[in-house]
């Protein structure tokens, strides 16, 4: 196969295993470029996109910007916090006035979920989702898979716990949907309280205690603890939440076995993970990133090609 399966990343639920291998393999090959001393490639020199975000992002935005202009496409940088948007200006209105400067795609974050499938429906142009509320982040998934599949050769298989605030976590319900299409087995480590209710459903294990879930798995993602988002009180205090979900190089090394140690940031320090361990051997936080670049690259190049 080699064109994906749909015409927008609305959400890793709506691709195919053999759509994520797809952006895998094309990822390698821009993976290649990026490592060049000429890291750009005139793949998509007539394709205008937008980047649209209506909720702050510097790490996410910045990472879509430089994927964009490494495959020469013209960017469109839209942040709805200085926008008519505060004005009360609806998403359609505001994604009608960018597409009247005739734009093919449009990557958009947005605090509500679901965004992105509405605006799918009311406007031409291809859509990538860059995260819509608690509801998905596929690339950043996409980017994880990719990771672990990088360090250990394949995803199929491994073990994977997500740690920390499942509940409000766009990350964690992405990376459950990828993880099982490849393969892998998921567990969800964290405070009751911060368990969704359907994570039943989404055949993953449970496990509350830390170190119960690191002992078991391959690969550990720790997620950050999303204070923007606890409307209430879900532990009793931060230092609380780091006594008994937070990962220290003492925990790490009394597992008798290496694992491999993820964060799809921005890291609280000494919170969900201290430097000692973000920095060390076991932390590929930092190829996150770059793959980050890559994969969006992909994801970026697949949807193009398929543009009337």
């Amino acid at each position: 196969m080699s064109e994906l399966s749909v015409k927008h990343l609305l959400g890793i639920k709506y691709i195919t295993e053999s759509d994520i291998q797809l952006i895998f393999e094309t990822a390698d090959h821009f993976k290649e470029v990026i490592n060049r001393p000429i890291k750009k490639v005139p793949s998509l020199r007539d394709i205008t996109i937008a980047n649209l975000f209506f909720e702050n992002s510097t790490r996410t935005r910045l990472s879509f910007e430089l994927a964009e202009k490494r495959l020469s496409a013209d960017v469109i940088n839209f942040s709805a916090s200085q926008s008519s948007v505060t004005k009360g200006e609806t998403l359609v209105d505001t994604v009608n006035n960018i597409l009247s400067m005739k734009v093919d795609m449009v990557v958009m974050r947005h605090p509500n979920p679901g965004a992105g499938v509405f605006l799918s429906k009311h406007i031409k142009a291809a859509i990538i989702n860059a995260g819509d509320g608690a509801h998905e982040h596929p690339t950043q998934a996409l980017l994880d898979a990719y990771s672990i599949r990088e360090q250990l050769g394949e995803v199929a298989g491994k073990k994977v716990v997500i740690v920390g605030d499942i509940l409000h976590s766009r990350v964690a319900l992405s990376n459950i949907f990828a993880l099982h299409k490849l393969g892998a087995e998921v567990m969800v480590c964290g405070p009751q309280t911060l368990i969704p209710k359907y994570i039943g459903e989404l055949d993953v294990r449970v496990e509350t205690n830390l170190l119960k879930a690191l002992e078991w798995c391959d690969v550990a993602n720790m997620l950050r603890i999303q204070n923007e988002r606890l409307d209430i009180s879900y532990f009793p205090s931060t230092r609380e939440y780091t006594q008994q979900y937070g990962l220290t190089k003492e925990i790490l090394y009394s597992l008798g076995k290496e694992i491999i140690i993820m964060h799809p940031g921005p890291i609280n320090r000494g919170v969900e993970i201290t430097s000692e361990v973000a920095d060390s051997s076991q932390s590929i936080i930092l190829q996150q990133v770059e793959n980050g670049v890559a994969i969006r690259m992909a994801v970026i190049y697949l949807l193009a090609s398929k543009l009337q």
